[in-house]
């Protein structure tokens, strides 16, 4: 049985067998939930297809949160990323027109990562993954490699498992939790689970799933939880769509044949050093950081009177 309290002994457990991670947890979870693993499979499923309908969902041009903070701003990514640009930039067939800066892979993640936030923010179904402040990331990873990579529904499911694993290691050893360990715990937590689905997901094995994670947590260490108002809209949505590029790029980096000086497991734990470390004001009270500001104080003011 898998404990879920080292990644080395995931990356272990895996290479033993010559499988993926996904692979032996998918195998130790339908032994320790006494189901069979095409319940588990289909669990998967149905969270992939929230997913993808909180996507919908937060491109819609005319979306608002009740509170008026967030919402638009998925549907401005997807027309952008489409090529669509706003009034006063070079527009399509201008010598000074371009694809994203970003890239069409990054732009269609971005989208994702915001359009699911707004949906959350929006009072929409969503999949916390692993919270519902950090909800964008791991969908926007997942969706956009099967948009983009021609990535089989099966293949993402299985990914989830990676991902569901890694962010059970974080659990277990620091935390998801904005309250207990700022931001870094939430929208880290997801950027390495994250990361390591779309190394899987990119052929590579189960040790540079690992330095995936490891290198989009020591990108994130350090993030303060401070939403205005005490709501998940700001800065919380931008956050998300941060997140994933770090995804992307410590993904790139783990696939490049690039490692982490600082191993995984020992990541996590200075997270959770650094988290314990972090002032009450700066984990997710809304009494400091942006949410201190004078503009984070008049919109709360405005909302709640």
């Amino acid at each position: 049985m898998i404990e879920y309290h080292s990644i080395a002994q995931l990356v272990k457990a895996a290479e033993e067998k010559g499988l993926r991670i996904s692979d032996i947890v998918l195998e130790d979870q339908a032994v320790l939930m006494e189901r069979p693993a095409e319940d588990l499979l289909q669990t998967m499923r149905d969270s992939l297809s929230v997913m993808r309908k909180s996507v919908e969902t937060g491109i819609r041009e005319g979306l608002r949160s009740a509170a008026g903070l967030s919402g638009g701003n998925g549907f401005l990514m997807n027309r952008y990323a489409a090529g669509d640009y706003p009034a006063g930039l070079p527009q399509a067939g201008s010598p000074l027109a371009g694809p994203p800066l970003a890239g069409a892979f990054c732009a269609k993640a971005l989208t994702k990562a915001i359009a699911v936030a707004e949906c959350n923010a929006s009072m929409g179904k969503i999949v916390a993954a692993p919270t519902a402040g950090s909800c964008g990331i791991l969908p926007a990873a997942i969706l956009t490699m099967m948009e983009e990579r021609g990535v089989t529904e099966d293949q993402a499911v299985m990914a989830l498992f990676t991902a569901w694993a890694l962010g059970m290691v974080i659990a277990n050893e620091a935390s998801i939790a904005g309250a207990e360990g700022g931001c870094q715990a939430e929208c880290g937590s997801a950027a390495a689970m994250a990361a390591g689905a779309l190394v899987e997901l990119a052929g590579g094995g189960p040790s540079q799933v690992a330095e995936a994670c490891a290198m989009a947590i020591k990108n994130q260490l350090g993030l303060v939880c401070d939403p205005v108002a005490g709501l998940v809209e700001v800065p919380c949505v931008k956050r998300n769509a941060g997140a994933v590029m770090c995804a992307i790029a410590a993904a790139d980096m783990a696939l490049a044949g690039i490692k982490s000086v600082i191993p995984a497991d020992e990541v996590i734990a200075a997270m959770r050093e650094i988290g314990e470390a972090l002032p009450r004001s700066l984990r997710e009270t809304a009494q400091g950081g942006l949410a201190a500001t004078p503009t984070g104080q008049a919109l709360k003011q405005r909302i709640f009177g």
